[in-house]
């Protein structure tokens, strides 16, 4: 920081505010801590009785606040993101799309251990819609060492994008309704409509709803027909617990599916399955996602739909934070269901 004459400050940053007083009219900032001087800025300055400032000169290897923030949020941002100016220092990163915000939590972590940069992301994994603001990064100080801000660079090249938005693929969805008091007659479904405004929502379509009785190869029936009329996604309901007549589960293995997983670390949908079978996902739903707003289903199905082959390690990572708080008037996304770190 240095006094140097107003008439050759331009280009250097301003290190305290500065007031301009119209006596009977007026009194507030003319100037902001942390403004670039300019050309223009030269007659107001002396306007206001302000021959000689404090700045800070940029051409000694320091970079200014709003152009850290530039530089920090071009370098993470990847596809489906764009950029805000700088206001108050800070840039934030919004949603060009809907689709599934992804973020490499161990590059984020990375790039917070530099002293005096801030890069804040909502969850990875999570549905984002379009225009929404998804992370704000900024340096503490009003200016900083232009070395911090390369290594933040070179972290971000090393592990590129750190932040995207992934897009959701619209695919067509067969429902598989399997029970033998629905197939009867003996009671109405309600998992469709609920599967039908899900799959809705997030893009796709149901192909087509088929029921079948608690038959394991009747399932299994049921599964092939729908990859034959392209299916690229299937949802079966129901028959996901351990009593004797509840066949889901074996009935996909059946059907030649690679199981991925059968339990989910999650409440609700412990007794989620997913499978694959012809590489196509085949999702065993427990009758919670039919109960509650958010549930496995809604962790699950948007990372597939974004392009993803979950493992049974994405499965188990669930577990911490896959507890729902059951809240009265559902927050989802916006809580930490399913948001581990």
């Amino acid at each position: 920081m240095k006094s140097v004459p107003v008439q050759k400050a331009v280009g250097m940053v301003l290190c305290h505010d500065v007031t301009r007083i119209i006596p009977g009219e007026f009194k507030g900032r003319a100037f902001r801590k942390g403004h670039i001087i300019r050309e223009q800025d030269v007659p107001e300055l002396l306007k206001i009785g302000k021959e000689h400032i404090y700045v800070f000169d940029l051409k000694s290897g320091w970079v200014h606040e709003d152009t850290a923030a530039e530089r920090i949020a071009g370098a993470a941002a990847g596809p489906g993101l764009s950029l805000t100016p700088p206001s108050e220092g800070r840039v934030n990163l919004t949603a060009e799309i809907d689709g599934l915000l992804k973020v490499d939590v161990e590059a984020l972590y990375r790039i917070n251990e530099i002293e005096a940069v801030v890069f804040s992301t909502l969850h990875t994994n999570r549905t984002i819609r379009k225009e929404t603001a998804v992370a704000g990064t900024r340096i503490i100080p009003l200016v900083t060492a232009e070395e911090k801000i390369q290594g933040v660079e070179r972290i971000c090249r090393d592990h590129f994008p750190v932040v995207q938005i992934s897009p959701l693929a619209s695919v067509n969805v067969g429902v598989i309704t399997t029970g033998s008091e629905i197939y009867h007659g003996r009671i109405q479904d309600r998992f469709g409509p609920i599967l039908h405004r899900k799959f809705h929502d997030l893009g796709s379509r149901i192909l087509d709803q088929v029921f079948v009785s608690d038959d394991i190869q009747m399932t299994v029936e049921a599964i092939h027909r729908m990859l034959r009329r392209g299916a690229e996604l299937i949802a079966v309901t129901g028959g996901m617990s351990v009593d004797p007549d509840d066949q889901t589960p074996a009935s996909i293995r059946a059907a030649g599916g690679e199981v991925i997983t059968y339990g989910a670390p999650t409440f609700p949908g412990a007794m989620f399955m997913l499978a694959y079978v012809e590489d196509v996902p085949v999702l065993g739903l427990p009758g919670c996602v039919m109960y509650h707003q958010a549930s496995v289903f809604d962790l699950i199905v948007p990372r597939i739909l974004a392009g993803e082959k979950l493992t049974r390690a994405d499965i188990i990572s669930l577990g911490h934070g896959g507890f729902c708080s059951g809240c009265p008037e559902c927050r989802y996304p916006g809580c930490g269901f399913g948001k581990g770190g």
